[in-house]
This record gives structure tokens, C-alpha cells and sequence, in this order.
């Protein structure tokens, strides 16, 4: 596998970041990539359908290869490493142990041991009901009570990465709400503004959680919503800058309601606001957040000074340009 050109790595590149990372660098003019996932789905082959990259390799044999010494001399400049499961409702502790952390610690030994840049994704679900805050500060990381699995997988790997002095050396990225074209293979972990579309196209309208705390109105719970996009651009920037490590949140900083969402969305479709509020499962109303905004002042201080998309922007150019037309990123 050795090439002249140094190679990047994009680990779930078939997936929404992942892929979307993909065009990006395409848009660069970088081509020598090495896609590692599965496509057990169609959408995910029309996410790569628009891309150009060198080879695509299952998750098993990449990480079988890379155990074995097969990517030593391949010319890896970087990975960007993506690939996990990112179901919050998955209950197969056996599973994300081995998918999502032991995977991970793999990837990060041997870039550390290779003097590869490594950029990991980590997760906002880490922060769990946010009581503790948004900080990315690594002492505070025993303080975080992930509300899942998903989380609690999550943040092993940043606490791992933080005791083994990795962080020195490599990045972790904590997303906060992504959401944006090349998200349909998710399904029932779509974004609600992926899923919401097709309500207001089909019925024209919008259906919100009730509120069960009295500070919130309802559709006035928050989230730090960010565009798939922006979420690419704050990604580059680490893959850019090697001298930027540890633990980063990557979000605009800005919390956003539901009602805020719904209001874009009817905007951008053309269509008059009608929002009702149902209740939620009660299997939701144990885990739920009300409020999520990232504390991006470690991104700020690394160097990242680009102007996020406002939501309006982001959620207008996501269905006129992707949504209704279902286009993926690259398409025309």
C-alpha cells in the first residue's frame, strides 16, 4: 500500500462526518484516502457515490491490518477517526466496549507509536444531563455522568487517552448536535431536523416534546446545534494544526430551542408555523436534556476563528439544497 502521495485516513468515512470530511478534503485536491467502514446500509453507498477516494476497506480487516503491521510503511500522514457505533439507545455494553473503545485505543497506539496526526471523535453525550457543565477541561472528566452507554463509551477513551498521556499527542473532538446532508442511513438516529422535514412536508406540521420542568416552555428545551458543514470546517482546522491536542468541544457555542428549529424549518419550506406539542415516552423522560451549549473557549484559544452558519442559515441550505432534492454532499 505504499503510495507517494501521503495518505489520509477517515475511519466511518461512509457515515455523516465521516463522509462529510471526505468531500471536504476532495475539495482540496486530496484524493490518496483510505475509507474504513461498512456499507450495511444504501444510503451510505450514496454517500460515497459523489467522493473520490483510493480504497475502501472493512472495519475488521483495516483494524486486523493495522494490528498486524500492514499500515507501518503505507504513508499515513493522518486518521480521522470516526468510526463507531453512535446509537444512543444501544444496551450491548460488549459491543461498544470493543467497537468503540478498544477500537479507538487501537487507532491512538498506533498513531502515537507512529508519529501519525490523529484526530478522534468523542461526543457532547459525554456531559450526560450537563448538572456538571460543558467544559472540556481534563480534570474534570471524573465529574461527567454520561446518561447512556454511548456516552459512558465515549468518555472511557478521553480518560484513557488523558492517564496514558496521549492527549499530549493527539485530539479528541466532543460534537455537540451535528446534523446535515448524509445523515439518512441513521434513521431512527436521524437529527429531528432530518425527520421533522418529512412531517411538515407530508402533514405541514411540526410536532414537539411538551415541557416537564417548569423553567422551560414547551419547545423551549435547547440544544447546541451544529452544521454538518461547520462541524467539517472545526475538524480540518485540528487536522491542520498538529501543535493543537487534547480534548476539544466542537459547537457554535450558542444554544438554540426547538421552537427556534420548527420556526426555520417552516421558513425555509415555505410553509405557515403550526407546532403541537405531544408528550414524551416515558423512556425518553428519564434521559432527557433540556439544555446542551458547548463552552468552545479551547477551540477559540487554539486558533479556530471562523463564523459558524446562524441556524437559520444552516437549516435553510440543508433541505432547499439537500433535503428536498436528497441530494449528498458532492452531488449536483
Amino acid at each position: 500500500m505504499i503510495d507517494t502521495e501521503p495518505m489520509i485516513v477517515v475511519t466511518g468515512g461512509a457515515g455523516l462526518i465521516g463522509s462529510g470530511l471526505v468531500w471536504a478534503i476532495n475539495e482540496r485536491g486530496i484524493t490518496n484516502i483510505l475509507i474504513v467502514d461498512q456499507l450495511d446500509h444504501d444510503e451510505k453507498e450514496h454517500n460515497l457515490a459523489p467522493l473520490s477516494y483510493e480504497k475502501l476497506v472493512g472495519i475488521k480487516e483495516f483494524r486486523k491490518g493495522l494490528l498486524a503491521g500492514d499500515y507501518d510503511s503505507a504513508g499515513i500522514e493522518a486518521i480521522l477517526h470516526l468510526g463507531a457505533c453512535s446509537d444512543t439507545t444501544e444496551q450491548d455494553w460488549k459491543y461498544l466496549e470493543d467497537n468503540n473503545v478498544e477500537y479507538s485505543k487501537d487507532v491512538i497506539r498506533w498513531c502515537a507509536d507512529h508519529k501519525v496526526r490523529c484526530v478522534y471523535a468523542s461526543s457532547a453525550a459525554t456531559y450526560g444531563s450537563g448538572d456538571t457543565g460543558f467544559s472540556d477541561d481534563l480534570e474534570l472528566f471524573e465529574q461527567l455522568e454520561p446518561l447512556n452507554l454511548y456516552g459512558k463509551s465515549k468518555l472511557l477513551v478521553d480518560i484513557w487517552a488523558r492517564d496514558g498521556g496521549y492527549l499530549d499527542r493527539v485530539v479528541g473532538l466532543r460534537y455537540f448536535n451535528v446534523y446535515g446532508p448524509n445523515e439518512q442511513h441513521k434513521e431512527h438516529m436521524r437529527s429531528v431536523i432530518a425527520k421533522k422535514f418529512e412531517q411538515v412536508r407530508d402533514e405541514g406540521y411540526i410536532e414537539l416534546f411538551v415541557s416537564y420542568l417548569e423553567q422551560y416552555a414547551d419547545g423551549e428545551q435547547e440544544r447546541d446545534f451544529l452544521y454538518l458543514k461547520d462541524a467539517v470546517e472545526m475538524t480540518l482546522f485540528f487536522l491542520d494544526t498538529p501543535k493543537a491536542t487534547g480534548v476539544f468541544n466542537i459547537g457554535t457555542g450558542q444554544a438554540k430551542t426547538w421552537n427556534e428549529v420548527a420556526q426555520a424549518m417552516f421558513a425555509a419550506m415555505d410553509t405557515k408555523p403550526d407546532i403541537r406539542y405531544i408528550d414524551m415516552p416515558e423512556t425518553v423522560k428519564q434521559h432527557y436534556q433540556y439544555h446542551t451549549e458547548a463552552d468552545t473557549s479551547k477551540l477559540v484559544a487554539a486558533g479556530y476563528d471562523k463564523p459558524v452558519m446562524t441556524l437559520a442559515e444552516a437549516i435553510s441550505d440543508y433541505i432547499q439544497q439537500y433535503l428536498a432534492p436528497h441530494l449528498h454532499l458532492g452531488e449536483k
